[in-house]
């Protein structure tokens, strides 16, 4: 599922395994629906101190043993990850997971908490937020960030890289700038919308069930917009507007990196593929849209694993 270090294969999804079929397959494959609300057995939830406020959590695992902290992206929550979690702790590691601040059970937390408070959710507040968990755990850990996320953690690396022992990209956006501009079929009209109809439009899509999700996950989605604050997506979306330019600084790290795509997400393969090589990092595609975490959990894991190993 993993092409090498720089690979240079091309925008070909098979070019990079996606066509592979080996036990992580079927198991993904034969995925049943589930109540998402419910998390996975041994799992604890409990709720983390953040500077922006509490952050809810999920944790599974031996706490002696080394971290993976799996960080979702706007409008999502900790339970994208529900179907990764028993497995990465039954390898042996210890796994976390919690909702950024203005997201489903973590609604509360927000930029008004800070000291002094501040009238939007920034960059700086889910960068501190992210930076705070991993000084209060042990460290090094395994970092994925998921689409916005991943450019929460790679500004946390830049400030404070003896935290992470691995970086891993999923579905994150692989341009900086106003990262919308390479979607797929919309991205040249993205300008056009300002956070707040982007905001809007994306939650109206959502609900809409266009990526066609199965009846317990739309369950799932409809209760989380319930909790979820409108301003922090408003404030996510401008700040995808002015995503961060690592590459360079990414590109000079030693540490192993992995960017995790779907063959149908919402950026075109060729840009996920240029992101990689520019940065040095291996690269995985699924049959799977925006979402591997919930449609190929297994597959997305096993790399994980292969990953986790190269860090030594």
């Amino acid at each position: 599922m993993t092409s090498g270090e720089g690979s240079n294969s091309g925008a070909d999804p098979e070019g990079f395994g996606s066509s592979a079929i080996d036990d992580a397959a079927r198991l993904d494959a034969a995925l049943p629906d589930i109540d998402w609300t419910v998390p996975p057995p041994g799992a604890a939830a409990t709720v983390f101190r953040a500077p922006s406020g509490e952050l809810s959590m999920l944790t599974m695992g031996d706490p002696g043993n080394t971290r993976v902290l799996l960080v979702p992206g706007v409008t999502g929550s900790k339970e994208d990850f529900t179907l990764m979690l028993p497995g990465l702790a039954a390898a042996g590691y210890h796994v976390q997971t919690f909702d950024l601040a203005g997201q489903y059970e973590s609604a509360a937390a927000g930029p008004h908490n800070l000291r002094p408070p501040r009238p939007r959710y920034d960059y700086d507040l889910f960068v501190g937020d992210l930076i705070a968990v991993l000084e209060a755990g042990q460290a090094p850990a395994h970092v994925l960030g998921y689409s916005f996320a991943a450019s929460v953690a790679q500004l946390a690396y830049v400030r404070r890289p003896e935290l992470f022992a691995s970086l891993t990209f999923l579905s994150a956006p692989p341009q900086p700038g106003q990262a919308f501009r390479g979607v797929s079929r919309i991205g040249r009209f993205s300008w056009l919308a300002p956070g707040r109809v982007g905001a809007s439009l994306m939650i109206w899509g959502i609900k809409r069930n266009f990526v066609k999700v199965s009846p317990g996950r739309l369950r799932f989605v409809n209760i989380r917009f319930a909790s979820t604050r409108f301003d922090s997506v408003r404030d996510i979306i401008t700040l995808m507007k002015r995503t961060p330019d690592l590459r360079g600084a990414l590109a000079a790290s030693a540490i192993p990196k992995l960017v995790a795509v779907g063959e149908h997400d919402l950026w075109p393969l060729r840009l996920h593929s240029g992101f990689a090589r520019e940065i040095g990092a291996q690269l995985a595609v699924y049959r799977a849209g925006h979402s591997p975490c919930e449609t190929s959990p297994h597959q997305l894991n096993r790399d994980l694993l292969a990953l986790f190993s190269r860090a030594g």
